[in-house]
Order: structure tokens, then C-alpha cells, then sequence
């Protein structure tokens, strides 16, 4: 068993190709902290784990996505997502008389199926419909969904390799993707700080390990205690330093828009708050969370939540306007929720039953309705999105 424990009871095992999957890449991370003297930061491992070519999580060939996958993301829960998604894109494209959408990791391809239906209902197609995908193996499925369900339509769509050129206009949509953008990890002592590195252990396995901190860790770290005031001890966390220059490469290259990021996250006060003494990083497997990194490298999604703050600020220093800030429930709401239950027939018992619980696992709080934020960033809008229109909380980022 690939990994520095067996597997918990309460996880399933893999299947014997899966393990020799995460045999060849844990080779491949033992191979690494060889050559790095010993030892590799923790963000390092993460992104082996989940993008390391043909082996990594999201760029290997493994399910997962939907009840036979790993987990089960909104697009997927029900189409009402991604009509009201829709109905923020039409506001927009129309301001712009024209321009096109960008997804960031389309997944299975079903809110790009959805939502191009939805829009072409409504008359307001995008002129293109852009997916930037690491994974071959998602890019062959989303194609292949897309011809099957949406052909008429397909021609409209085109896959990216990078951010796109400069003078993007219309709509970036990034629902769960910087939640899995690797995170360097930090524990506080007193007065110092340390990092979370990742070793070699006893077999074939790695083990996590704390040592010296980077200068860049250390910095963010000693700017988020001046901000909190300090009182930290005994405390482990992770921050994500990728999501500000992601953010700003992003706002280089869109011209006029919205950009709306969809996420489990937290404002920096509650992110960081003493009772979350040992952070955010989980892991997902099988439809069951833990909280272990090093058990089964490539076969299990690793994330952290967002710091909404974080992104907030880095955007606003690269020029885009912060324009909204709520959770999922109430923009869903913003977007026409409530027309569209409305409009469904309660005598077709099926569907109907169908939809009002796709609603309630995207809206309840218990659900996803309180966990995932959703963030509005804007450049040369003059409308307010709809999105925001029942409550904006920006005030507390």
C-alpha cells in the first residue's frame, strides 16, 4: 500500500490498477524528495498529487466526478445551477452587447452543457464558450458530452491550454477551482513559525514533516498575524500563495466583465480564527472526507478552503472592482431561484420532486447553500450584478 499507513476502515479499498496508479506516482514524489535533499514543501507534494502529468489526480484518467466518482459538485446536483448562472451571464453579455464565457475546469462538461442550453433559450449565446482544462482525460469527456447532448451547439466551444490573450470580454466562471490550487501549510509555536514539508518514511511512504520556513511563508504568515492581532500558539493552517498571481494574470487579460468565483470558503477573520487550530486541508474519497494527505497519493482530491479575503485584496490591487460577495443560496436567488421553481409543474411528481431537491442540497445551509461563497470581480460594468441584488457581503471580507 502506497502511503505511510493503512487505509482507515471507513475508506474503500482501491481496486488493484488504482494502486499500482498511486504505486507509480508516489515513485515519482520519492523520486523528487531525493533530488530536493531529503524533503519537499507540502505545496510541492500537493500539486504532484494532483497535477503531475498522466499520474496526478485531476490529470489522470481516474472517475471523479458524480455518485460513481469522488464527490459531487453543483453543476451535477442539479440543472437549476446552471439556469441561474445563466441568467447572471445574459445580464452581462447584454451590457457588453456581445462576448464570450471562460470556464476554469469544466469537470464532467455539464454546466457547459446546461448553461449553453439555457442561453440559447434565453438569446443570449456567448459568441464562444471557452474551457480551460488540465486533463486530457476531462477534455476528451466534456467534448464527448457535449457532441452527444448539446451538437448544434458545440462548434461555440474551445478548449484552452492557458489564459487566454488580452481583451477577453465576458464572463469567467470558477466554481471549486482555487480550493484546489496546492497550499503551502505553517504551524505557529510562540514566536516561530515553521513549514509543513513532506519526507520519506519508513517502506515506500511519506510522512509529513516540520521544519524551517520559506521567506515567502514566513512573510504572509507574519502579515496575517499583524492583521489578526496575534494571539496564535499551538496553531496549523495553510495559505494559498498561487491565488494572488492567478488572480492577477487573470485581471491582465480580461478587458470588460465579470468573473465570478464559486467556493467553500471563509472571510480572513473566520478563516483564521483560533478554534480552527488545525485548518481546512480535506481530502475526499469515494464520496467519505478525512483529513490524511499522505494515504494514497493521486487517487484522493486534496483542497483547503478559500480566503476570500485573500482574493478580494489581490484583486483589488490589480485593478478590478470587488462587486459582490455572498453565499451560494442567496445568489442562486438573485438569479431568478425562486422563477424557476415556480414555473415547475408540481403534477409531473418526478421531475418535480427531482428539482425541489436539487435545491435544497445547493441552497440549505446544512447543505451547500452557506458553505460555498460566491465572489464577484468586475472591470467596465456599469450594471450591479443580479447575483448580489438580495445581499451583498462585502462588508465582510
Amino acid at each position: 500500500m502506497p502511503g505511510r499507513q493503512k487505509l482507515p476502515d471507513s475508506l474503500p479499498l482501491p481496486d488493484p490498477d488504482a494502486l499500482d496508479h498511486s504505486r507509480k506516482l508516489t515513485g515519482q514524489i520519492v523520486k523528487e524528495i531525493a533530488q530536493s535533499g531529503g524533503r519537499l514543501p507540502f505545496d510541492r507534494y500537493m500539486e504532484l498529487c494532483l497535477y503531475a502529468p498522466g499520474l496526478g489526480y485531476y490529470s489522470g484518467g481516474l472517475r471523479k466526478f458524480g455518485e460513481s466518482g469522488d464527490f459531487v459538485t453543483a453543476p451535477e446536483v442539479s440543472p437549476v445551477f446552471a439556469r441561474c448562472l445563466s441568467r447572471q451571464c445574459r445580464q452581462v453579455l447584454a451590457e457588453l452587447r456581445g462576448g464570450d464565457l471562460l470556464e476554469f475546469g469544466a469537470g464532467s462538461g455539464r454546466l457547459a452543457v446546461d448553461m449553453l442550453r439555457e442561453l440559447d433559450r434565453l438569446g443570449q449565446l456567448p459568441e464562444r464558450y471557452f474551457i480551460l482544462e488540465v486533463s486530457a482525460e476531462l477534455r476528451d469527456r466534456q467534448a464527448r458530452t457535449l457532441q452527444k447532448e448539446l451538437p448544434e451547439l458545440v462548434d461555440r466551444v474551445h478548449w484552452l491550454d492557458r489564459l487566454p490573450d488580452a481583451g477577453f470580454r465576458g464572463v469567467v466562471i470558477a466554481n471549486e477551482l482555487l480550493d484546489a490550487m496546492p497550499v503551502h501549510r505553517f504551524r505557529i509555536e510562540g514566536d516561530r513559525i515553521l513549514e509543513q514539508h513532506v519526507r520519506l518514511g519508513e517502506g515506500q511512504g511519506v510522512v509529513p514533516s516540520w521544519g524551517p520556513c520559506s521567506d515567502p511563508l514566513e512573510s504572509a504568515v507574519r502579515h496575517l498575524l499583524a492583521s489578526d492581532g496575534g494571539g496564535l500558539d499551538d496553531y496549523e493552517s495553510e495559505i494559498n500563495l498561487r491565488a494572488a498571481p492567478w488572480v492577477r494574470a487573470l485581471a491582465q487579460r480580461v478587458q470588460a466583465g465579470l468573473i465570478l468565483l464559486i467556493d467553500y470558503g471563509y472571510t480572513r477573520g473566520e478563516y483564521y480564527h483560533p478554534r480552527r487550530s488545525r485548518g481546512t486541508l480535506m481530502c475526499h474519497y469515494r464520496h467519505r472526507a478525512h483529513p490524511d494527505p499522505m494515504l494514497m497519493p493521486g487517487l484522493q482530491d486534496i483542497t483547503a478552503h478559500v480566503d476570500f479575503t485573500r482574493v478580494a485584496a489581490a484583486a483589488l490591487k490589480s485593478g478590478l472592482n470587488v462587486c459582490g460577495y455572498t453565499s451560494q443560496a442567496f445568489f442562486l436567488m438573485g438569479c431568478g431561484l425562486d422563477r424557476l421553481i415556480s414555473e415547475s409543474n408540481p403534477e409531473n411528481v418526478r421531475s418535480h420532486m427531482e428539482l425541489v431537491q436539487g435545491v435544497k442540497r445547493l441552497t440549505l445551509p446544512t447543505e451547500m447553500g452557506e458553505r460555498f461563497k460566491v465572489l464577484g470581480l468586475s472591470r467596465g460594468l456599469k450594471e450591479a450584478p443580479v447575483g448580489f441584488s438580495i445581499r451583498d457581503q462585502r462588508e465582510r471580507l
